[in-house]
């Protein structure tokens, strides 16, 4: 959340800003003036103020294009646009600049105290939108391992199957299940039980990409999707995850002893035609993993073999 009580002034036309210092002061904030475009863009990243007061030195919009794409956050930092009075075409370029919201006008000769009121209006507004933000990523995201709850992660499975189905693209789905978890829970305090799944979530995000979907289907149950992926670049990746996992035994705190972690997998891929519904894909992964955890865990298992659509009983 950006600094709350940092007003940055950006002054690119080095008139007029500098009279708002005392009224801003009086009003509780601290300012930093920029004279330029360069400077301003170097401050907003460095210093994240709440608000920008921006005095543009064109007329056009790219200079709040840019200013615009380097506006951090989800809601991005409010801009209050310091216009001509004299000039039409400023809502107009300012809407069109800066498409993310957020933002305001102020004519240039108004008084210091509408500057401090449409400051204190645009800071309302990014708190009503902060406080919706953290309440739909609540809604979304475990709060335990910061992975997709259950809900979540189906849509988004459903949306990668569906465009794997239209374009003939290829993805993997993975189901992990860690090995003797209820004997960690029944030999220790809840608290170790909780401390290894948040670090078991913490492990999956860090070893996938960007792109890569995960989630928390409940207890000690995760799921990854792979888009983009087959076969091969699967089992690199269940490997992965299994190592980085295991890497989690040892000492954990609040442990009676040493504990280890591991975890089973069971995957399976689609390449846009080869599977009929997310039902089949899932059900092929579930099978694998069945597989996985009676041939006795920390290992992963491809749902098909090299001669049919039966799970592989084959590790990796």
């Amino acid at each position: 959340m950006p600094n709350a009580q940092l007003i940055l002034c950006c002054d690119h036309r080095g008139e007029g800003l500098v009279a708002l210092v005392p009224p801003l002061e009086a009003a509780g904030y601290r300012l930093q003036q920029s004279r330029n475009l360069r400077q301003s863009l170097e401050l907003a990243q460095r210093l994240d103020p709440s608000v920008l007061v921006v005095d543009p030195l064109s007329t056009g919009s790219v200079e709040l294009e840019t200013l615009d794409r380097a506006r951090a956050g989800d809601p991005p930092v409010p801009v209050l646009v310091v216009t001509d009075p004299r000039d039409p075409l400023a809502a107009v370029l300012a809407a069109r600049a800066l498409d993310r919201g957020l933002w305001d006008l102020v004519r240039r000769d108004a008084p210091a105290e509408e500057f401090v009121m449409r400051i204190e209006s645009l800071k309302a507004q990014y708190q009503r939108m902060h406080e919706m933000s953290e309440l739909r990523h609540r809604a979304l995201y475990d709060d335990r391992t910061e992975l997709l709850r259950p809900h979540g992660f189906q849509e988004r499975l459903r949306e990668h199957f569906s465009a794997a189905q239209r374009h003939h693209l290829s993805l993997a789905l993975l189901l992990i299940d860690l090995d003797r978890f209820g004997q960690i829970n029944k030999q220790n305090d809840h608290t170790v039980g909780d401390y290894v799944i948040a670090q078991v979530g913490g492990s999956i995000r860090h070893a996938l990409r960007a792109e890569d979907v995960a989630g928390r289907l409940g207890g000690d149950e995760f799921a990854v999707l792979l888009p983009y992926t087959r076969k091969n670049d699967a089992a690199h990746v269940v490997q992965r995850l299994l190592d980085a996992i295991h890497d989690l035994s040892g000492r954990i705190p609040g442990a009676r002893g040493e504990i280890e972690v591991s975890a089973s997998i069971g995957y399976e891929t689609f390449d846009g035609t080869d599977i009929d519904s997310i039902e089949t894909l899932r059900q092929h992964a579930e099978e694998a993993l069945r597989v996985a955890k009676q041939s006795g865990g920390n290992r992963g298992v491809y749902a098909r073999g090299a001669s049919g659509d039966k799970p592989s009983g084959g590790g990796i």
